[in-house]
């Protein structure tokens, strides 16, 4: 199966080397930022709280034209400007094609999205939007069922989809579904670029996984990520690591 990305690279522009006593360029994840090929099918980035791997993929969504706080190319609202500058910095090679469809998803400001999802229907200017959401009010669903209405409902083929921490609402048992519901759309042409802390989800095959640490930025392999093997130690043997987290 061949694809062309929509997004090829991303690396920082000569000028942001002037930048670098002030946040974000003070994390190694995007001091090291010189050039980053990205996966023509799924990028993870991987890493600690902290470590700034939502904080790039924050700045590549803005630079390629999305809200801050998520949603589609057409939403253009604000709850809190809390974004970095990092975006005006950035330098973007994208591919010939050009996506169909895209969209941000940030979990931690889902709910404003499905407000202004709501607060646009009431206006009624143009067709409802919570109809290529499968027509139901997001809100009126649990936070994992309306995550997972998004992946099913809105997302399509020949989409670009940047996700940040989609897993946060999400059974182990949906992460399954939404690995399989990925699978789809990256075989109708889609590119995702994904920051998570999912086991589940990073183990996609055919993928890159970046690790954001306090070395910069590097390409690691699954079973190398912590998160696989803190997982693996925990689920092989749960009563030791219990009693080394829990004694006295």
């Amino acid at each position: 199966m061949k694809t062309r990305p929509y997004l090829a690279e991303v690396g920082l522009k000569p000028g942001a080397a002037a930048l670098m006593r002030e946040f974000p360029f003070t994390l190694p994840a995007v001091r090291s930022l010189a050039r980053l090929a990205l996966h023509p099918r799924v990028t993870f980035f991987v890493g600690e709280n902290g470590s700034g791997k939502s904080t790039l993929l924050e700045a590549i969504a803005v630079a390629m034209g999305f809200n801050a706080e998520g949603g589609g190319r057409n939403f253009n609202f604000a709850t809190r400007a809390s974004h970095s500058a990092l975006h005006e910095q950035l330098r973007l090679v994208r591919g010939i094609a050009t996506p169909r469809d895209g969209y941000f998803l940030r979990a931690e400001s889902f709910f404003n999205v499905s407000t202004e999802i709501e607060r646009l229907d009431r206006e009624g200017v143009g067709p409802r939007i919570i109809d290529s959401y499968g027509g139901k009010a997001l809100h009126e669903q649990s936070h994992g069922e309306a995550f997972l209405t998004l992946f099913m409902e809105r997302f399509g083929g020949k989409g670009f989809y940047i996700l940040d921490e989609p897993e946060a609402a999400l059974s182990p048992q949906r992460q399954l579904a939404m690995l399989s519901r990925l699978h789809d759309l990256v075989r109708e042409g889609s590119q995702f670029l994904v920051a998570t802390h999912s086991p589940i989800l990073m183990a996609y095959p055919d993928a890159l996984i970046y690790e954001c640490g306090a070395g910069g930025i590097r390409e690691v392999a699954y079973e190398d990520t912590e998160h696989y093997r803190v997982m693996h130690d925990f689920i092989a043997n749960p009563q030791r690591m219990l009693k080394v987290l829990l004694e006295d």
